[in-house]
């Protein structure tokens, strides 16, 4: 069957969008918001990829003759995080100002600059370090667009599936992290791209010297976001009902629970890209004799696949009783890690080391679900209690104001969040650069949860909280 053209602008652009209406959820609404969210899902994918790219570049820089310190490669393996937060201040309002069809297509195409930047800096040398700075900060992008995808895809479910629908797009996007983890080191073992990729590089491993083409690292990608550019751009949709001035979304720096949210969310998805990004160079500079790269992937890969297991959780048990125990985990995991970390007359446990890290990497899958899940219910439930429950229009503009304050408040709190990609990783730096071990940063990581545990109990979870969600 061919749709016509007025057809196919209908389709990307509907006029109407009532969701909590079951009657239109069911004829057409759910087909529509399925096919944008299968398409938001591959390029949040890409997206990630080109994010946290460089946690694995940095490791392979040195044994290319980078000289670069020890504090320079965390700060390659940090500097995409810092770009991307404070990107996805601004991308969280661009959807209701753009468009979510507009904004998905052309921010996923900006991801070809870095991709294309990497590929190139690394086939030489002697490429300064502010250079593979600026290319690290233009990873940013990638991090960038997580806050309008995730804004994007709440406006098209209905209430009771947000959570469900959050988690899938966020938790199979940061399957991105995972797979530039183990991809990575396969794919620069051969010149898959032949003479457009350029020469290989000559290195020694294991006392054995062989070619690598490390520029496939970030070339893999770029054919992948191209189709994902052009699929964004004729597939998914403009709603009508997602349009709105920043003026109306800037209402949520007026909200409490926008600012307790984003300290929330920093101690869940913040732990969870803080954690992938620094987690190679960790492994590096604790047991030296261990490959990072055979192991670093494993720990996002489990926090990505879980992450919608955290959002159908929280649907059906309420987010903030997953988010509050979760906490209480997270604090026990690392305590866990400082335990079996190497110290003083002892070469610590890399085994139990890791297996804490996959407890706190399944922790933060599940938190970014729950967390997520309750950012709607909480902005939803305030307009509804300012409307008459028996004036269907004023509950029908409660639902609509309340949406789009979700979704602002949703793409905030991913910004914010998202800082935890930097300072997790410069926090082991400096705190091995000052006491020679990453412990410190380590136990103010775990202060860091006691605070959330306090603040999800009082506020959201326990008996008559001001806002039960």
């Amino acid at each position: 069957m061919t749709l016509s053209t007025p057809a196919i602008r209908a389709h990307r652009a509907p006029h109407i969008w009532t969701p909590e209406d079951k009657a239109f959820w069911e004829r057409e609404g759910e087909a529509i918001a399925k096919l944008n969210l299968w398409i938001s899902v591959p390029a949040l994918f890409l997206a990630f990829a080109i994010w946290q790219v460089w946690s694995v570049v940095a490791v392979s820089l040195p044994s290319l003759g980078f000289k670069y310190s020890t504090n320079q490669l965390f700060w390659l393996a940090a500097a995409p995080a810092l770009s991307g937060a404070t990107l996805r201040t601004f991308y969280s309002f661009m959807v209701p100002l753009f468009g979510g069809r507009r904004w998905t297509a052309l921010s996923t195409a900006s991801l070809l600059i870095p991709a294309l930047g990497i590929g190139f800096a690394v086939q030489d040398n002697t490429t300064s370090y502010p250079t593979m700075l600026v290319l690290a900060l233009l990873c940013g992008f990638g991090g960038g667009n997580f806050s309008s995808s995730m804004a994007n895809i709440s406006f098209f479910f209905p209430k009771e599936r947000k959570g469900s629908a959050l988690g899938v797009n966020a938790g199979l996007g940061n399957l991105g992290v995972s797979v530039v983890q183990f991809l990575s080191p396969l794919v620069v073992t051969a010149g898959i791209f032949g003479i457009f990729a350029g020469d290989p590089q000559t290195i020694v491993k294991g006392g054995q010297t062989m070619q690598v083409w490390t520029q496939n690292a970030a070339f893999i990608w770029v054919p992948w976001i191209s189709l994902a550019s052009l699929a964004a751009w004729f597939g998914m949709s403009d709603l009508a009902e997602a349009k709105a001035p920043f003026a109306d979304q800037a209402v949520i720096f007026r909200r409490k629970h926008n600012w307790l949210m984003c300290l929330l969310h920093l101690g869940t998805f913040g732990s969870f890209i803080g954690y992938a990004a620094g987690f190679p160079l960790l492994i590096r500079s604790q047991f030296p004799n261990v490959d990072p790269l055979a192991f670093a992937w494993l720990g996002p890969l489990v926090g990505a696949v879980v992450r919608p297991f955290g959002g159908w959780l929280a649907d059906k048990l309420g987010g903030a009783r997953v988010t509050l125990w979760n906490f209480v985990v997270m604090a026990c995991a690392v305590g866990g890690v400082l335990h079996f970390l190497p110290g003083v007359g002892s070469s610590g446990s890399f085994a139990g080391f890791f297996v804490c890290f996959l407890v706190l990497f399944l922790t933060t899958g599940i938190g970014n679900g729950s967390t997520f899940r309750m950012i709607p219910v909480i902005f939803q439930t305030q307009k509804l209690r300012e409307a008459a429950p028996d004036n269907r229009e004023a509950v029908q503009r409660a639902t609509r104001e309340g949406n789009t304050e979700a979704a602002a408040a949703l793409g905030f709190a991913a910004a914010i969040a998202a800082y935890g990609g930097f300072f997790i990783p410069k926090s082991y730096g400096s705190s091995i650069a000052l006491t020679g071990g990453p412990e410190a940063a380590l136990v103010v990581f775990i202060v860091f949860y006691l605070l959330c545990i306090a603040v999800t109990w009082w506020h959201y979870a326990r008996r008559n909280a001001p806002m039960p969600c």
